[in-house]
């Protein structure tokens, strides 16, 4: 009776290999991708241009209608990042009753850091 070790010696070999392999470890189209992904960043400003804390900015990614929201902090900047070039996004701010014009970053702007300035310049419509 003759017994094969080759296989059992291979599999066990690839495991130990599997598992000595970082689990952080990217492709490289994959760290080509993330260097490529945007920020759109800013702050919210009131029609005097004075900043406007707490203000919430809605990002809309038009591609799949998924809404992101972020809470401006004390000094009323905001920040979206590790977002798809590839997709066009619509971005406004609102506080009270107050709203800013809807703004488009577009997929054709080849920016990887996009900072916006959305003015609170209109009363919000009554829903």
């Amino acid at each position: 009776m003759k017994v094969h070790i080759g296989l059992p010696l291979m599999l066990a070999f690839a495991l130990c290999l599997a598992a000595a392999t970082p689990s952080g470890a990217q492709s490289k189209e994959q760290k080509r991708a993330e260097a490529q992904l945007r920020t759109v960043h800013g702050s919210v400003l009131d029609k005097t241009e004075s900043p406007v804390p707490s203000s919430v900015v809605y990002l809309k990614n038009l591609k799949n209608q998924a809404v992101k929201t972020y809470i401006a902090d004390d000094t009323a900047h905001y920040r979206f990042s590790g977002l798809d070039p590839n997709v066009d996004y619509e971005i406004h701010a609102e506080n009270a009753d107050a709203t800013s014009p809807t703004r488009t970053v577009s997929s054709y702007d080849t920016r990887r850091d996009i900072e916006l300035t959305l003015k609170l310049t209109r009363k919000k419509p009554a829903s």
